[in-house]
């Protein structure tokens, strides 16, 4: 006689982004990211972009309305433990999206995708707004570069920690629960992230800046891993602490793989591919 069991629960991510066709960014590398991290992926589509490690020559954005819908259809039937958002590229589909999620009680990471590695614009001029009304007061976490921390706050770009500090305290105060500035766009030799939740010391994460052109999808890739170990029940120091790692070595073994011309992707599968 068969005993019956239940099985242990999938844990399960959400990426809610762009599609990139070169597989480096977008929803491509978000899924790597999560099955890299044991997490299983799904995925709604905001924008088809034609895209390579060079640039990115064409964004067609996915009709409001179809965002919606995608959403609508994963949480109705997938028990979600976790949202990654990324390239969201219109005001409407922003609305869109913070529609969907308005009644939403899971984890959200928020990643203010503004500009792809090859300097291509992935956000309208006139959608920043409605990211920091419609968006940022309903997320777990927000996780800009140093350009885009800017951006949202209308300031120069922060050029010490101390500055990123400064600026982690202005973002928490739009409304998220906790705010990641990434240093990868600065010049020291040691990259420094700084992570502030609300009530808590600020903790700073560091790693040696390494010498690699292939950095294409390293902020959609570091906000996924967040997203990952949220979603498998993890706090969110530790989230950002494991994601941390397995980004670095994501970045540390990337010149194992020979992909395009250009800013090449980290190696998602590190962990997993043999040389």
């Amino acid at each position: 006689m068969q005993e019956n069991f239940s099985p242990i629960k999938t844990p399960i991510a959400l990426t809610i982004a762009g599609s990139d066709s070169g597989g480096g960014a977008g929803l491509q590398a978000d899924l790597k990211t999560f099955s890299a991290n044991n997490v299983y992926g799904a995925s709604v589509v905001t924008a088809v972009t034609a895209q390579n490690t060079v640039a990115v020559a064409v964004v067609h954005e996915i009709p409001a309305d179809i965002v919606a819908a995608q959403i609508k259809a994963v949480l109705d039937d997938l028990d979600v433990d976790a949202v990654k958002i990324g390239m969201l590229f219109s005001r409407e589909i922003i609305s869109s999206v913070a529609k969907a999620l308005n009644d939403c009680e899971i984890p959200i990471v928020l990643d203010p995708v503004m500009i792809a590695k090859s300097g291509d614009a992935l956000l309208q001029e006139t959608a920043v707004s409605a990211l920091r009304s419609l968006l940022l007061p309903h997320v777990d976490l927000l996780t800009p570069n140093l350009p885009e921390a800017a951006r949202l706050l209308d300031v120069k770009e922060a050029s010490s920690v101390n500055e990123m500090e400064v600026q982690a305290h202005a973002l928490l105060a739009l409304g998220p629960k906790a705010v990641l500035i990434k240093g990868g766009h600065g010049t020291e030799m040691t990259c420094s992230d700084i992570l502030l939740c609300h009530n808590k010391p600020i903790m700073q994460l560091d790693a040696p800046r390494q010498n690699t052109n292939n950095t294409h999808g390293t902020g959609c890739t570091y906000s996924a891993a967040i997203a990952a170990e949220l979603a498998k029940g993890n706090s969110m120091e530790t989230s950002v602490q494991n994601a941390h790692t397995y980004l670095q070595n994501a970045i540390i073994n990337a010149d194992q793989l020979n992909i395009g011309s250009g800013h090449g992707p980290v190696h998602h599968f590190h962990n997993l591919w043999s040389d």
